[in-house]
């Protein structure tokens, strides 16, 4: 305040000297000048009387500051603390709130700037995503009533190094049951996202291919968690922990493909940064933590069968639980933890185009369909047998016959093809599962899976032995005759099924969430699971 009123003081004895104020202007109305002695009425006489009279404003004029500046100076203070801190005392939870928003949480409280240029929203048809399906991400029905108390961890951006700030709740009041299972799931439960440093995610969606590939799940559940009324931001309150870690999108320069060599080290060090600085890794020793590993055998991070079965799950996931494509009916050493089989990848975006007119409608004028890699020798560059010698032995017995479509590199107009065919073969390639079995399934074409042993997605709702045609490996030469019976048969029955509206929707990872979709049948099965949770919930709270 002294430094103000002497800049005033400054600034006031400056326009004086210069002449900004005029005599008028600056002497008090009720300033009566002193009577000057006769005969002393001469010009220097008036002079100083002036001077005077200045003086005497001046003084005036800092008693008037004093008195006037002084109170508005401490009014406007007084009034800033006033707006600093009514908001606190009528919401005590604003400042929390304001935390999240302006630091980087461990929990996330915003989508990722790439990451939200990636998430679109595609228009299906009508049957596809009908009135019963809901739209989670533009409903408010989880409203985290006094969910959130404790203080949460940050990075510290110099470092790129979590500071645990985490403090135990010990009085965490949860929603209604009503409120806390708005998916209507198997079970209640709620699920924290780690925001892991950018390097383990979001810096690989600068290629466009990371987020469209047959193993791209992993970005799309992580997108569609973000929005979803099951994430909680105080870890505190969770059942399930996800990491959101990007181990497919390093694509090899010669073939193209993803290369996983580098998954295991990649997703442990990302293991390390969460479990050295919060309690819930150690707590549960991984038990409630989550991974997606859509790769060909999954946890295994190799292509190869055999590399596969020798390098085995690594330890430090053996106890968490795994969201993979592969799977077999039988024991395999890479499904010996605990898993959820899911859909491979199609990318809705790439499909949406293609949805109108609906599959019954459209004229197949193809018998049997395949387009993709079909090696003349069966043993490919790798010196490896691919797909166990299945493709190879169907293009050397089918690759002239007229009643076979089959082509060995994919090309422009792929779904349009699918469209107009009537079978479409699903061979096994390194491993078991193939995207054809999605992309057949969404265009209506009747799936021939020719993968023996093999174990199919969702088959607790999906009924796939109506839906598709299994073949064994050793009956590609009877093929013809197989695909012959069953169109003179029983294909009217098979399409019928096929082309339900819901069997397509539990295949597709939509975006946002809707009821019935890919998505939200591995939440209903990760519910299934509520006994790896820590939180103690009511029984009232699970599905009926």
């Amino acid at each position: 305040m002294h430094r103000v009123s002497s800049a005033l003081k400054e600034n006031s004895r400056k326009e004086v000297e210069d002449g900004w104020f005029q005599q008028g202007g600056v002497t008090g109305s009720n300033w009566q000048q002193p009577a000057a002695k006769a005969g002393n009425n001469t010009h220097s006489s008036n002079n100083k009387n002036e001077n005077i009279q200045l003086r005497f404003s001046w003084d005036h004029q800092q008693r008037l500051q004093h008195k006037v500046c002084l109170p508005i100076t401490m009014f406007l203070l007084v009034f800033t603390l006033c707006l600093m801190l009514i908001p606190e005392l009528l919401d005590p939870d604003l400042s929390l709130q304001t935390q999240r928003h302006a630091t980087s949480l461990l929990a996330g409280s915003s989508i990722p700037p790439m990451m939200r240029e990636e998430q679109q929203q595609h228009k299906f048809p009508a049957d596809l995503i009908n009135s019963t399906s809901r739209n989670f991400a533009l409903e408010e029905e989880l409203t985290q009533e006094g969910a959130v108390r404790g203080a949460q961890g940050s990075w510290a951006s110099s470092t790129g190094v979590v500071q645990d700030d985490h403090v135990q709740s010990k009085d965490i009041v949860l929603p209604s049951g009503a409120d806390l299972n708005p998916l209507q799931l198997s079970a209640a439960m709620q699920i924290y996202v780690y925001d892991l440093p950018t390097q383990f995610n979001e810096n690989w969606l600068v290629d466009k291919r990371c987020s469209n590939h047959l193993f791209a799940a992993e970005v799309a559940i992580h997108r569609i968690l973000l929005s979803s009324p099951l994430r909680t931001l105080n870890p505190d309150e969770a059942d399930f922990f996800f990491l959101p870690v990007y181990v497919s999108c390093k694509f090899s320069p010669k073939t193209g493909f993803p290369s996983i060599g580098h998954a295991p080290q990649t997703i442990h060090s990302a293991v390390s940064l969460v479990s050295s600085v919060m309690p819930y890794w150690n707590r549960s020793k991984g038990s409630d933590h989550i991974f997606v590993a859509t790769h060909d055998f999954g946890a295994c991070f190799h292509s190869m069968e055999h590399f596969a079965v020798a390098h085995g799950i690594p330890e430090f996931m053996q106890n968490s639980i795994i969201l993979q494509t592969f799977g077999e009916r039988t024991w395999h050493k890479c499904q010996e933890v605990e898993n959820i089989q899911i859909p491979p990848y199609v990318s809705p975006s790439a499909m949406s185009p293609y949805m109108l007119p609906p599959p019954q409608v459209r004229k197949r004028n193809i018998f049997a369909f395949f387009r993709g890699k079909m090696e003349i020798h069966p043993k490919n560059y790798s010196g490896h047998l691919y797909s166990r010698g299945v493709r190879t032995a169907i293009y050397h017995r089918y690759g002239h016959n007229k009643l076979f479509y089959l082509r060995r590199q994919r090309a422009e107009g792929y779904q349009e093809e699918l469209l107009r065919s009537i079978f479409c073969l699903c061979p096994l390639g390194w491993a078991p599962w193939s995207p054809r079995i999605v992309e057949s399934v969404v265009f209506g074409c009747v799936p021939v899976i020719i993968a023996d042993n093999i174990a199919l997605p969702y088959s607790h709702v999906l009924n796939w032995s109506s839906i598709s045609l299994t073949v064994r490996e050793a009956d590609v030469p009877r093929l013809a005759k197989i695909l012959l019976h069953v169109a003179a048969t029983n294909l009217s029955a098979i399409q019928k099924n096929l082309w339900r509206a819901e069997n397509r929707r539990a295949l597709l990872f939509l975006e946002p969430l809707h009821t019935g979709d890919a998505t939200w049948h591995l939440l209903d099965l990760l519910s299934r699971k509520i006994g790896r949770s820590h939180v103690a919930r009511s029984p009232i709270t699970t599905k009926k």
